[in-house]
């Protein structure tokens, strides 16, 4: 069971499903199919990790973070193993599942937007609206690159990688 703390409150979820865990483990491929192919390529994903919101009274646990390398790097070298902070992350990745849709749509974007994690990269799945949306803004999120299933996923600068959906599917009804 994965908990988190959203809007406050404790919500328990079961583990993704395979077709949510593999939708996770393709964008996390991407970024290391881009840090092997391009040289001065500085990002890391990692998938499943505490992110510490006590600034907004919140804790989650993304699908996938990509931080800088030198984050990591850093990070990985502190005597003391701990959550991560929003300061951390350039960017986060949710895949949504039927019990957690509305959470990653609402409250959870809104949530990453107040404690400025730059960017927020949204996968829903729901065979009513699937799609893929990149947000990002300071304070407040705006819509800046939308796509289909199926369709290459080009992140803009400072990312700059694709992330390949054609496996994707909207989770069954």
């Amino acid at each position: 069971m994965r908990v988190e703390v959203i809007g406050g409150e404790f919500m328990v979820t079961p583990y993704p499903s395979f077709g949510h865990a593999a939708t996770s483990s393709d964008i996390q491929e991407a970024v290391f199919r881009a840090e092997f192919t391009k040289s001065c390529f500085r990002w890391r994903a990692v998938q499943a990790v505490g992110l510490d919101l006590a600034k907004i009274g919140d804790g989650y646990v993304p699908d996938i973070v990509v931080m800088a390398s030198e984050v990591e790097s850093a990070i990985m070298s502190e005597a003391k193993d701990r959550y991560l902070r929003p300061a951390d992350i350039s960017l986060v990745a949710e895949v949504t599942a039927p019990f957690s849709a509305h959470n990653d749509r609402c409250a959870k974007r809104r949530g990453y937007a107040r404690a400025g994690v730059p960017y927020y990269l949204l996968v829903d799945r729901d065979p009513q609206q699937p799609g893929i949306t990149l947000f990002g803004g300071p304070d407040s999120y705006r819509v800046l690159g939308e796509w289909e299933f199926g369709e290459s996923v080009r992140l803009p600068e400072p990312f700059d990688f694709e992330i390949d959906s054609k496996r994707w599917n909207p989770w069954a009804e």
